[in-house]
C-alpha cells in the first residue's frame, strides 16, 4: 500500500489535494502512482479578474526510476481552469482504479 503524504488541513478538490506553485497545479496526492499536473499556459482579464484561458493536463506516473518524458501518462489542453479540473479528476481516478483492480 503507498503512504500519504499529504498534510491535513490541505487544499482539495474531489477528495484529492491540490498544491499550487506560480503558473502549475499539482493535483494528486504524492503517495499515490499518478497524479495529475495542470499548467497554466495562457490568462485574460475578465471583470477585473485574471483567468486561465488555455491550461495543459497530464497525468505523470510518481514512479521516479522513469525518465521525465517516459512519465506522461495523458495529456491534453482545454480553454478553461474547470474543465481542466474536471478532465484531470477523471483520469486520475481512472489510472488509480486500473491498479488497484
Amino acid at each position: 500500500m503507498e503512504k500519504k503524504i499529504t498534510k491535513p488541513g490541505s487544499l482539495t478538490y474531489k477528495g484529492r489535494p491540490l498544491v499550487r506553485s506560480g503558473n502549475t497545479i499539482y493535483y494528486g496526492d504524492m503517495g499515490d502512482k499518478y497524479v495529475a499536473m495542470l499548467q497554466i499556459l495562457s490568462e485574460a482579464d475578465f471583470d477585473g479578474e485574471t483567468l486561465p484561458t488555455k491550461v495543459s493536463v497530464q497525468i505523470w506516473s510518481t514512479d521516479e526510476e522513469l525518465r521525465p518524458r517516459d512519465r506522461v501518462v495523458k495529456k491534453t489542453e482545454k480553454n478553461n481552469l474547470f474543465d481542466a479540473m474536471n478532465i484531470a479528476s477523471i483520469w486520475l481516478e481512472r489510472q488509480l482504479g486500473e491498479k488497484k483492480a
